[in-house]
């Protein structure tokens, strides 16, 4: 196999391009991740090649020198970049795991408090609609700002589908106009409820509804209670099996356990590569991701 500049360069498109990114990305559960890890690779007369598994096999333990690259390759800087990224990817899947674990246990805590409000009947104070309310708000806007900067362009989650539908979901729930339409109702707008454009937190006005809780008690109600099932349901869905988020974690696993099985032959071949240097959100997450496993290794992601 010809381990040109050009082809080493090509393998680090291809690993990069081609299979951890398209399986992140994927959106068929039941792609095998093996046939999207190991996709072929040309040589630079365009010879199709075995998979990157056939790279780190056919070369047969070459000397690692102490500088970390394998000078027993044409090229061995572009293969120690290739490693240096290798190094940096498995660091940012770990980033991302935790956040997104965070964020589906947010997905259930909002749940929760959505289900909640569907308690609310006609005998229900004033008091308590307005306190209720308030205090779903309030929850809205915590889970809402605990994942602002990741969703915000170059954020951990800024590219991950499943976080950013996920915010999006909830948001339409909260601004559907069809709740309480049989009442003559607009949505939980018509009970001073809206959503910022730009913060995209949630405001309450008590004066627009005390006003409606006076002219229209059953209008509120019954908005409420269609709000709560339309909500709890959205929230449920998106954390339901082979559903956005337990895929996009169970794609993460298998990229994280695949650097995890084969970093020693990976290493071998192309070198140490530098270590990952995680700052700021990166940094934080990765704390939170080796807090929430025994070993920063995951072994068994499936259950956790």
């Amino acid at each position: 196999m010809n381990f040109s500049s050009a082809s080493i360069s090509l393998g680090l498109a291809a690993f990069q391009s081609r299979t951890l990114n398209a399986l992140l990305t994927s959106n068929d559960a039941d792609k095998n991740f093996m046939s999207v890890l190991t996709g072929q690779l040309q040589d630079m007369d365009g010879t199709a090649t075995d998979s990157l598994s056939a790279i780190t096999s056919s070369i047969g333990g070459k000397e690692v020198r102490s500088a970390g690259r394998n000078m027993a390759l044409f090229d061995p800087e572009s293969a120690y970049r290739m490693m240096s990224e290798i190094n940096t990817r498995d660091v940012l899947y770990k980033a991302q795991f935790s956040e997104l674990k965070q964020m589906g246990s947010g997905l259930a805590e909002m749940e929760d408090a959505g289900a909640s409000l569907g308690r609310m009947t006609l005998s229900t104070s004033d008091e308590s609609i307005k306190s209720d309310l308030q205090q779903f708000v309030a929850q809205y806007n915590r889970w809402v700002q605990r994942f602002d900067s990741d969703l915000r362009q170059g954020g951990l989650l800024a590219d991950t589908q499943a976080a950013q539908i996920s915010r999006y979901e909830l948001e339409q729930s909260v601004t559907n106009t069809f709740h309480g339409a049989r009442d003559g109702l607009h949505g939980l707008r018509d009970l001073g409820i809206t959503i910022d454009a730009g913060s995209r937190l949630a405001s309450m006005d008590f004066a627009k509804l005390d006003s409606l809780l006076a002219s229209n008690r059953q209008g509120v109600v019954d908005t409420v209670q269609e709000f709560s099932a339309n909500f709890a349901k959205s929230a449920d869905l998106l954390n339901a099996a082979d559903n956005f988020m337990p895929r996009q974690l169970d794609n993460l696993q298998r990229a994280i356990q695949y650097i995890a099985d084969n970093r020693t032959g990976l290493q071998a071949e192309f070198g140490t590569g530098d270590s990952a240097r995680p700052a700021g959100q990166v940094a934080r997450a990765l704390a939170s991701y080796t807090a929430m496993f025994e070993s920063p290794v995951v072994q068994n992601l499936g259950n956790a």
